[in-house]
């Protein structure tokens, strides 16, 4: 890993460019990305072992670190509590002080640590043997006391910091990090968490919104929903593709039921294809078989289908009910709306 090189005043004496500026932004991106892509080599059956220990446990997962690793492990803690785990961020100063009371023997403890070695951290590790808890050391030097007095040993080491003097947590935390996105990513997987569940524990705020959203929250019905018979000419489809401003109109037989569409699309292709647009039948242009979407479906599901089933994304799904009679329109700009 090359060492990133210091520039504009410290340099030279003069100040930085923009393109100094940038280089060195560039050079700490790539000294981190090659540090993720070594760790994520290094990854053997340590790493199936703590994301077992985590699966099997009855409580907690349980963080702790120092510092800036005790930054990194608060976040980690924060990542599995949204994704369906229950854990906690525990200081080790405090747990020395009788916060260690939080912990239980069907607990998981993660131990975050670049050295290894801090004073803190060690103080509490025979309280955490004496309970019973499985320990998972994320630590940057697998040689130290803490890798081997813990259970599981996941490799945090890096070559060098990104900073000149290679002294600042930069790649450490880096890789710290993503490897405790790894274990919670892996643990939901293997839960089988989906989005009912993740949504339970994100009530609030725009990812709360965007989870909970069905179809019929946000779908255009009555009035708002564009609709003509299969015997309209396409005058009057135009008028209600205008008027409803969806993109489309739905066809109906004369028992309401949904046969077709009609899509901006649709009228593009006709205008080539034919001389009279306006008196063409509706029954004899539209689109058969058009995608339909469940009203109890998510808004991401909704989506999801819009730019996946087909040969090429589309901006509308239609809503029917029991009877086969369109419903409801969801577009496209709806969902976005709705995942903002």
């Amino acid at each position: 890993m090359a060492k990133l090189e210091r520039t504009g005043l410290a340099r030279n004496g003069t100040a930085a460019t923009d393109e100094d500026l940038v280089k060195v932004a560039r050079d700490v991106l790539e000294m981190e990305c090659a540090a993720l892509v070594a760790a994520g080599r290094r990854l053997d059956r340590s790493f199936a072992s703590a994301a077992r220990a985590i699966l099997g446990s009855t409580g907690s997962v349980v963080l702790c670190g120092v510092g800036k690793s005790g930054i990194v492990a608060r976040k980690i803690a924060a990542t599995f509590a949204s994704t369906g785990t229950p854990s906690v961020f525990l200081h080790p100063a405090d747990a020395a002080h009788g916060d260690i009371g939080l912990v239980g023997p069907g607990d998981v403890v993660i131990a975050v640590s670049k050295s290894g070695e801090g004073d803190e951290l060690l103080r509490i590790l025979p309280i955490l043997r004496d309970i019973g808890v499985t320990i998972i050391a994320i630590v940057g030097t697998p040689q130290s006391t803490l890798a081997a007095r813990s259970d599981i040993v996941l490799d945090a080491s890096v070559e060098r910091e990104a900073c000149p003097m290679d002294l600042v947590p930069t790649t450490s935390t880096t890789v710290a990090l993503g490897l405790g996105d790894a274990l919670a990513v892996a643990v939901l997987t293997e839960k089988n968490v989906d989005r009912e569940a993740f949504a339970a524990v994100h009530p609030a705020g725009a990812l709360g919104r965007r989870l909970r959203l069905r179809v019929r929250d946000v779908m255009h019905v009555g009035d708002e929903l564009p609709k003509v018979g299969e015997d309209a000419r396409m005058g009057e489809a135009i008028l209600e593709i205008a008027k409803k401003r969806l993109g489309l109109t739905t066809v109906v037989d004369a028992a309401g039921r949904l046969t077709g569409i009609l899509t901006d699309g649709d009228l593009r292709r006709i205008l080539m294809e034919r001389q009279d647009v306006l008196e063409a039948r509706i029954g004899d242009v539209m689109t058969r078989d058009p995608r339909t979407v469940g009203r109890n479906e998510h808004v991401a599901t909704a989506l999801e289908k819009m730019e996946t089933i087909g040969p090429s994304p589309i901006t509308s799904l239609i809503t029917v009910d029991e009877e086969g009679r369109p419903e409801g329109v969801i577009h496209i700009h709806d969902c976005l709306k709705a995942a903002g």
